[in-house]
């Protein structure tokens, strides 16, 4: 039976594309920890296959940083980073330092607190410094800069690949040192970081050129693309889903092809060939979507399983009072669907077997993960037509690891090992299964939009906070029409919105937005999302809204995994999407 275990590798706009100053150090953490040892560990194993998913903008994110640090080592330029910035910064008092402040301190402890803090006995020590100042304020004049010093390498430590922890030399002396470092050793530490994101890209193309990885892409920003192009289609899984005030989104498909084109030209540029897969952004799909794909080329996408069962209901209740036989999801879910005239091969995401990974196996041994994954495997193929079922399982390749011991080392050799040697399952890639000349498809007239959360947009759509980011940025983007259709822009000015604007569009923003989610990480994005829409209104030359001004969201939850991953299905319990409605 054929498997496809799909990564998706993104991370939003992280750049004040005015200053290039980055906001959020994520793209270069993950970097150095996950996108290194995903690629690693598929490169031990020869014969394990994958499909990789990238989000364009972090591959220009990922370029930036490897320019700004070897501007720092070819011309002393500082790197545009204020975690970068941390290392370099000297403990000695030849310049005034900074004030050491608890907020000052709090950022170095944003890391796994069981398997990275608590596993390295000098950064737990240093983690009870931090914490016993922020009890007592009083007391941070006695710390020093060499505190910062220290954090500062172990912070980078933590959060440093385990495939190249096992390999370097310079790391194994740094974590050996624990304390006192110096400007010396801080200098080694990033380049140490300037070369493993230097390595990312030419892995990933190895790795496809050998036949190994499947490269796919999502559109340029991660927007979700069914909202952009209308975004009245998330009442089709939720046909009471509150609207925002604004309406729907203007020249959404003109936006959805800027993004798909601006991705393709991006992904080329840095892979040097072209997919024939998209990840639609969330696994958001809708049938304007599904067509749009088809016309960019794209002869594969995957979505979430319950985009499938809403598709089968919405199916069978056209059917009833028919001769048609209602499709049971259990007997066709690992099956390649097409949905009304959109030539387009459609997979869809186990959610039971890709949330283990994600939520369950961390606190499992390595070895019993994966037996209990190849179990279910397993079950699946002694009942599944197996010629024509792909089992897809579909989760991000950067969140989950920080909860498994070690990265998730053990877990994922052993995966791959088991796998790749199984008689009777075979990794595969998406591009692979539907070359196949004899797949059988299941045709059905049409597909429920939604995404690969819930079968639903509520994750980026409906509440009043995600209503109200949507209305701002409805608001931003006809400012930019009316901007463009003055004509008064220049050529330069006119790329330079363009690229604001698109940041604006990613996804994330919106998922971010509630009350469930924790208010640190909140706060985080929805500053950075009012920070681009206030950049989107200065690169146009027009006054910056006092509406932007206004918080959207303070959050205040305390989700699981830190609100980074959700699940496929709803919790036990919570309402399923309606009946599904006509696509709008």
């Amino acid at each position: 039976m054929k498997v496809v275990l799909c990564w998706h590798m993104h991370q939003p706009e992280y750049r004040d594309l005015h200053s290039d100053e980055f906001q959020l150090p994520w793209t270069y953490l993950h970097g150095i920890k996950d996108y290194v040892d995903m690629a690693a560990h598929l490169e031990s194993h020869p014969q394990a296959r994958a499909v990789v998913n990238f989000a364009p903008v972090l591959l220009d994110q990922i370029e930036e940083y490897c320019a700004q640090i070897d501007a720092y080592f070819n011309s002393g330029a500082s790197p545009r980073d204020p975690m970068l910035r941390t290392l370099l910064a000297p403990p000695a008092p030849a310049t005034p330092p900074e004030p050491i402040t608890p907020a000052l301190l709090a950022p170095f402890l944003r890391v796994n607190r069981k398997r990275v803090i608590e596993r390295f006995a000098a950064y737990r020590h240093l983690a009870a410094i931090v914490e016993w100042l922020e009890r007592h304020p009083g007391d941070i004049v006695y710390s020093s800069p060499q505190l910062i010093s220290d954090l500062a390498v172990w912070y980078h430590l933590g959060w440093m690949a385990e495939t190249a922890r096992h390999i370097d030399p310079r790391i194994a002396r740094l974590q050996a040192q624990q304390r006192d470092y110096s400007l010396q050793d801080r200098s080694e530490l990033l380049q140490i970081v300037l070369e493993l994101l230097r390595s990312i890209v030419p892995r990933y193309k190895k790795l496809a050129a050998a036949g190994q990885v499947e490269l796919a892409l999502s559109p340029y920003a991660h927007p979700m693309l069914p909202l952009l192009i209308n975004i009245e289609c998330a009442q089709e899984a939720q046909p009471d889903a509150s609207l925002p005030a604004e309406g729907r989104y203007p020249g959404g498909i003109e936006r959805a092809r800027w993004h798909m084109q601006k991705g393709l030209e991006t992904f080329e540029r840095h892979f040097g060939r072209r997919p024939v897969g998209c990840w639609s952004s969330e696994g958001g799909l809708s049938m304007a979507t599904l067509h749009l794909l088809a016309e960019s080329g794209f002869s594969w996408t995957a979505g979430g399983e319950s985009v499938l069962r809403n598709s089968l209901a919405a199916c069978e209740k056209t059917a009833r009072g028919g001769a048609a036989e209602p499709l049971s999801e259990e007997g066709v879910k690992h099956r390649v669907f097409r949905f009304g005239d959109a030539p387009v091969d459609c997979f869809f995401r186990d959610d039971g077997l890709s949330d283990l990974i994600g939520f369950q196996y961390a606190d499992w041994h390595g070895d019993d993960a994966v037996a209990n994954l190849v179990h279910h495997l397993e079950q699946i193929a002694a009942t599944a037509s197996v010629r024509d079922a792909a089992v897809a399982i579909v989760l991000d390749g950067e969140n989950a690891w920080e909860h498994y011991p070690e990265n998730g080392f053990h877990f994922l050799q052993r995966l791959y090992s088991v796998l790749a040697e199984h008689p009777r399952l075979a990794l595969t890639t998406f591009a692979d299964v539907v070359k196949e000349q004899q797949l059988e498809r299941i045709h059905l007239p049409r597909l429920v939009a939604g995404s690969w959360v819930y079968g639903t947009f509520s994750t980026w759509v409906g509440s009043p906070d995600k209503n109200r980011a949507w209305d701002l940025l409805i608001e931003a983007k006809r400012c930019y029409d009316e901007a463009l259709a003055s004509g008064r822009l220049s050529a330069r000015q006119l790329e330079q919105a363009t690229a604001q604007l698109a940041a604006c569009e990613g996804s994330d923003w919106f998922w971010w937005f509630g009350d469930y989610n924790p208010a640190s990480a909140v706060s985080d994005f929805e500053r950075l999302f009012r920070l681009h829409l206030s950049n989107l209104y200065r690169s146009l030359g027009c006054a910056v809204p006092e509406s932007l001004s206004a918080v959207i969201s303070h959050g205040g939850g305390e989700p699981e995994r830190g609100g980074v991953m959700m699940h496929g299905q709803p919790p036990v319990g919570e309402q399923r999407a309606a009946e599904p409605r006509a696509p709008v």
